[in-house]
């Protein structure tokens, strides 16, 4: 079998110089540097008056693709432009090196550098050192400090944990508002019989072909100012959107299986093609069977939670479907009633396309970053919104609870919301063709339950919506929008209705006039509504000396007569009460 060393070394040809730009007029630095420059070496200076160009070097790479790919390029900034946080930042870790005369490398790695030349701000700064432990330096930066006056915000070190495929140990520290993680540069030595490496110190090559993806492989030299490529094509995959891995795919995968969810999660966040080979591997057997047995279902659940919460969910989702990833990540209780069809991957992949466009439709505006994320989460477990499980003690629990507290370990409130949002669609469902006639409702099949009887015919439609909007509070909109794609009722998700892109122009006019007609009956906010009278008020008038269910039963009443008269007062309230329970009485 071939092993990541030896891997390295047969990736590891003549470096290579893959970056060419116009000089400005004044004296600098160039930003970027061939991997074979010793360090000792001074970077290339330019005096200029006027502006010159240096032209590319020959590249394979680029030679053999460059015609084709043209069309794909991406804009990639000729060097890194640091913040002034970012500049005191650094100048603090330098001055640490020189007050301690250390012999230390300290670069930049992965998310910043790559985010930095696509000029995008970053606040996610990993440090890796060539020849200490981060904690290490950490307590030098922190002893440094003290020297000057100043003291580090925060410390902390999260320490490795290879059963889950975390292999470094991290130590974090606060400067400038910004946490800043600190690792050593790694080398890997894989046994036969075991799939836990031993962790030596490694080089800043060795490290780079062990990065996930090689637009995540390149380095920011502090010491130096320069980015450094080791695997000799990370700028060139930046730069026509490429995601490929440094190392074969399958190999780099089984190290580390989180990085098929995070080779998903940065070609969809920014439009990058996945290398075929690289999806071959992910979609093969031992790297799915990998995924489910060595990563944390917490880790999995973040990143599936970052694909939900980017920029371009329906892509992320759309490629762990191709990927016949769906069910490894979004895995299922055993016995689930009734069963799951196999294609129920599909129609929750349409129905979370169809809500993100109804999103755009709408308006972005209408909806906080919470609403939107769960409307999404909402829309992609609809098939399965009926389906359930009983657990050890024989209790019936509904699927879309496993999913975020299992399968994602999300938060209980995530689950909780999205439950409850499935729960409200046939209510809505109900609702929404008085809101769209204004005319008095129609009551079908769902049980709203006894305090409501005694409502006037005519209040019906203001009570119920008010009741149901208050069960489902600010996520109201969210709740409105996945009904309308199942509205009229009744309607599922079907080949037909795909191939009709939902006619989500209809669906959108649906929701702005239900929408409309919801604020127009003033219940827009209407959760925040406090009760007329309260529960000392409603045992006076049933001559009660404690409480119970007859007094929570009278409060809904209540609020049933406060909704269906919205300029009523509570003595006006009290009265009513108190003829409606002499009533009750006499006829009992």
């Amino acid at each position: 079998m071939l092993s990541l060393n030896n891997a390295i070394k047969l990736k590891a040809k003549a470096p290579l110089l893959l970056h060419s730009f116009t000089l400005p007029t004044t004296k600098i630095t160039l930003a970027f540097r061939s991997v074979s420059t010793p360090l000792n070496e001074t970077a290339l200076s330019l005096n200029t008056t006027t502006p010159n160009t240096i032209p590319f070097l020959p590249s394979p790479f680029l030679s053999c693709r460059a015609a084709m790919m043209t069309a794909a390029c991406v804009q990639v900034k000729e060097q890194i432009e640091l913040t002034e946080t970012e500049k005191k930042i650094f100048d603090r870790l330098l001055n640490t090196l020189r007050h301690f005369n250390l012999q230390t490398q300290l670069r930049v790695a992965g998310g910043w550098v790559r985010d930095k030349l696509l000029g995008k701000e970053c606040y996610d700064i990993d440090i890796a050192l060539d020849n200490m432990l981060g904690s290490e330096f950490v307590d030098k930066v922190q002893e440094y400090l003290s020297t000057t006056g100043e003291v580090a915000q925060g410390l902390a070190v999260i320490p490795s944990n290879p059963e889950q495929s975390k292999h470094l140990e991290t130590a974090r520290m606060r400067l400038f508002d910004l946490w800043i993680d600190f690792v050593n540069l790694r080398c890997e030595d894989y046994s036969e019989n075991s799939r836990i490496p031993t962790m030596k110190f490694g080089t800043a090559e060795e490290d780079a072909y062990r990065r996930d993806l090689t637009i995540n492989s390149l380095f920011y030299n502090i010491n130096t100012n320069l980015v450094e490529d080791f695997t000799k094509r990370g700028l060139e995959d930046l730069k026509f959107g490429r995601i490929v891995t440094p190392l074969p795919p399958k190999a780099t995968f089984l190290d580390d299986p989180l990085r098929v969810l995070r080779a998903i999660r940065f070609g969809a966040r920014f439009d990058f093609t996945l290398d075929e080979e690289l999806k071959k591997a992910a979609a093969c057997d031992d790297v799915k069977t990998a995924l489910a047995a060595k990563i944390s279902r917490e880790r999995v659940g973040t990143e599936i939670d970052l694909m939900i919460s980017g920029n371009q969910p329906v892509k992320a989702i759309d490629y762990v479907c191709d990927l016949t990833l769906f069910w490894v990540v979004f895995s299922l209780p055993p016995k689930v009633e009734p069963a799951v069809s196999e294609e129920c991957h599909r129609l929750s992949a349409a129905y979370l396309d169809a809500s993100w466009k109804l999103i755009q439709l709408i308006g972005c505006s209408n909806f906080d970053d919470e609403q939107r994320r769960l409307c999404l989460y909402s829309a992609l477990f609809l098939p399965l919104r009926s389906a359930a499980y009983k657990d050890r003690k024989d209790k019936k629990i509904p699927v879309v609870n496993y999913i975020f507290r299992d399968s994602l370990k999300r938060k209980a409130s995530d689950a909780d919301t999205v439950m409850n949002i499935h729960k409200s669609l046939e209510k809505f469902l109900s609702l929404i063709p008085s809101l769209l006639s204004n005319e008095d409702i129609q009551l079908t099949e769902v049980d709203w339950g006894r305090e409501f009887d005694d409502v006037p015919f005519t209040s019906k439609l203001r009570v119920l919506t008010g009741f149901l909007l208050r069960e489902i509070k600010d996520f109201w909109r969210v709740a409105l929008l996945i009904s309308t794609l199942l509205y009229p009722t009744g309607t599922e998700c079907s080949q037909d209705i795909i191939d009709k892109h939902f006619q989500l122009d209809k669906r959108k006019n649906i929701f702005v006039s239900v929408d409309n007609a919801i604020v127009k009956l003033g219940l827009e906010k209407v959760w925040d509504l406090k009760p007329l009278v309260n529960g000392k008020d409603i045992m006076n008038v049933l001559q009660l000396k404690v409480g119970g269910p007859l007094v929570r039963e009278w409060q809904q009443k209540a609020l049933s007569w406060q909704l269906a008269h919205p300029s009523g007062t509570a003595e006006e309230c009290l009265d009513w009460m108190k003829e409606t329970h002499s009533k009750r009485i006499k006829m009992e």
